[in-house]
């Protein structure tokens, strides 16, 4: 049997040219995946038609769904959800999602969509990936406003990927069915994690990490894709998304690796590295190459559709954001709301699995991705915006200096 490596070299070929484009022209504050996605439509059938989706690249482009999971999940800051902060980000994500609920079954009234409840749950989203570049790099990811923001959107995080794997696993068990594995699931998963814990303090093991973390060996980050790819094989088996496992693989590895002792600073680093730098950009380049342009473009009312969801996920995640005013302020609320409304990989995912199940067209899902580009090329640059008036204000307002005699 032939295999022809071909797709997957060019679309490699545009993960190295994106990023390094966008850093050639600092100017142009364009995140790496939009330009992917795009550079993904160009060389696919769309347009040029250079890259087919074949075993080799549908592979890679699996593996870097599940990286980007995992990472996500590494992501997530545990410390942070707790007292007054969690209280108020839960509260606002059950605002959100009644919102997003709304929102999905007046649009199925009026014939834009179907599938309220997945549209709901896609509304629902923020994409944690994008919003924690934009806190750290503004330097306020430290701040009571970034806590706010990162604590909301992994709640955000973690609540849209077990509804989706709950209500619309390829499985056709009902919800309570669904419900019992879900249970059963999470108590393996405390278990796993338990037992990692235990072997991480066992003085031998503890010893061998160390000595084999930094040789060929790289056995932490081995480690790390032994349980990615347990957790998402155990999902599937208890009739979850594969999605799920993922990012669960990588919430267990936030949990009980906290290395307080710095044995093994770079850890999480190597994951990034092995993660961004070679899988996590085939899934959204063959996003792209995926991407149905002709959809699309296929009439005025589905084009019109775009800016239909680019509103319904602003509401939807900017509204609950009215309740962090009295901690924050009016123009810190704005800007979380902007950030809060930045969704993409999250509506990639999502909008694959309704097109699968036969639960949207492929031209809504085309619509949705569209509207999820919008969200990361216009809501972090406004968010900044915001931030940087309601610095600059607040200069303003300090007493200025007496001028010298």
């Amino acid at each position: 049997m032939h295999v022809s490596f071909t797709s997957l070299a060019i679309v490699a070929a545009v993960a190295f040219v994106a990023p390094l484009a966008l850093g050639l022209v600092p100017a142009v504050r364009l995140p790496a995946v939009v330009l992917e996605i795009v550079l993904g439509i160009v060389v696919g059938p769309a347009v040029l038609g250079w890259v087919h989706v074949d075993a080799p690249v549908e592979v890679m482009s699996l593996l870097g769904l599940a990286f980007l999971l995992l990472l996500a999940g590494l992501e997530v800051e545990f410390d942070m959800l707790r007292g007054r902060l969690l209280r108020i980000t839960s509260l606002g994500f059950a605002v959100s999602f009644g919102v997003a609920l709304l929102a999905g079954l007046l649009l199925d009234a009026a014939d834009v969509t179907g599938a309220p409840l997945l549209i709901a749950i896609m509304l629902s989203a923020t994409s944690l990936g994008v919003v924690i570049p934009v806190l750290k790099d503004s330097g306020e990811a430290s701040t009571q406003f970034g806590q706010i923001v990162i604590a909301a959107a992994s709640i955000a995080d973690i609540a849209t990927i077990v509804l989706l794997s709950l209500f619309f696993s390829g499985e056709s068990s009902g919800v309570g069915a669904k419900l019992v594995l879900l249970g059963g699931f999470v108590l393996l998963v405390v278990a796993i994690g338990l037992a990692v814990a235990r072997v991480e303090h066992s003085m031998r093991i503890s010893a061998a990490l160390v000595r084999l973390q930094d040789t060929t060996a790289q056995i932490r980050v081995r480690g790390a894709f032994v349980l990615l790819a347990a957790f998402v094989v155990l999902a599937e088996q208890f009739g979850l998304e594969a999605i799920l496992g993922a990012f669960i693989a990588g919430a267990v590895l936030k949990l009980v690796d906290t290395d307080q002792a710095m044995t093994h600073p770079q850890f999480h680093r190597k994951l990034e590295a092995a993660g961004f730098g070679v899988f996590v950009p085939f899934f959204f380049v063959v996003s792209g190459v995926r991407f149905n342009l002709d959809a699309l473009f296929a009439s005025g009312s589905t084009v019109a559709r775009v800016p239909i969801f680019l509103a319904a996920l602003l509401a939807a995640r900017g509204l609950p954001a009215l309740l962090y005013q009295r901690t924050i302020g009016t123009q810190r609320s704005a800007a979380a709301a902007l950030l809060q409304a930045t969704s993409l990989g999250f509506f990639v995912v999502a909008g694959q699995i309704g097109m699968d199940l036969g639960l949207i067209s492929e031209a809504t899902g085309a619509a949705l991705i569209a509207a999820g580009l919008l969200s990361v090329l216009l809501f972090p640059v406004g968010a900044l915006a915001l931030l940087r008036r309601e610095r600059r204000e607040a200069n303003e307002a300090l007493p200025q200096p007496m001028p010298a005699d």
